[in-house]
């Protein structure tokens, strides 16, 4: 619009209102499952399973829960979703907490599987030509590479 390229009708014609919508509906989504108690579900499951696993197994676990979530829902929303509940289980364990934050804030960067998880994502699909599936072709070695890469490094540079 600043070089004159397209007026201000085009560029309003331009924009896809499905998708801002489908954009605003996702904070809600993450603010739901916090108070229907699924949160809490979780963080009862975690625990209990982090009394028979090794720390750095249970590392792994959060990343790829948050990598999961944020696949579904908003990014923000998957972090402050998991952070009390990564926090808390670190706690439990009597181990440093950062490595498990820190994993929360990768994990909720990496939406990759899902057209809806990242804004992105959903901004390109129209106009790329992109189906549903085509996110899972790269976005799954991307996701199993961060998580193969980032695990050793949380656990040298926050150690548990």
């Amino acid at each position: 619009m600043l070089s004159r390229t397209i007026n201000l009708r085009e560029a309003y014609d331009a924009i896809d209102w499905p998708i801002l919508i489908l954009l605003g509906a996702m904070i809600p989504v993450g603010q739901a499952l916090e108070t229907t108690g699924t949160t809490a579900l979780l963080a009862d499951w975690l625990a209990r399973t982090g009394r028979e696993l090794a720390p750095a197994v249970l590392l792994i676990v959060i990343m790829v829960i948050t990598m999961t979530l944020s696949d579904i829902i908003n990014n923000a929303a998957t972090a402050v979703m998991m952070a009390p509940l990564a926090a808390g289980l670190a706690r439990g364990l009597g181990v440093n907490p950062d490595a498990f934050l820190m994993a929360v804030a990768i994990g909720a960067s990496c939406a990759f599987l899902t057209p809806i998880g990242h804004q992105n994502n959903t901004l390109v699909m129209g106009p790329g030509g992109y189906r549903f599936w085509d996110y899972w072709r790269m976005g799954l070695p991307l996701e199993l590479l961060i998580v193969a890469v980032s695990i050793p490094m949380l656990l040298v540079v926050w150690p548990l």
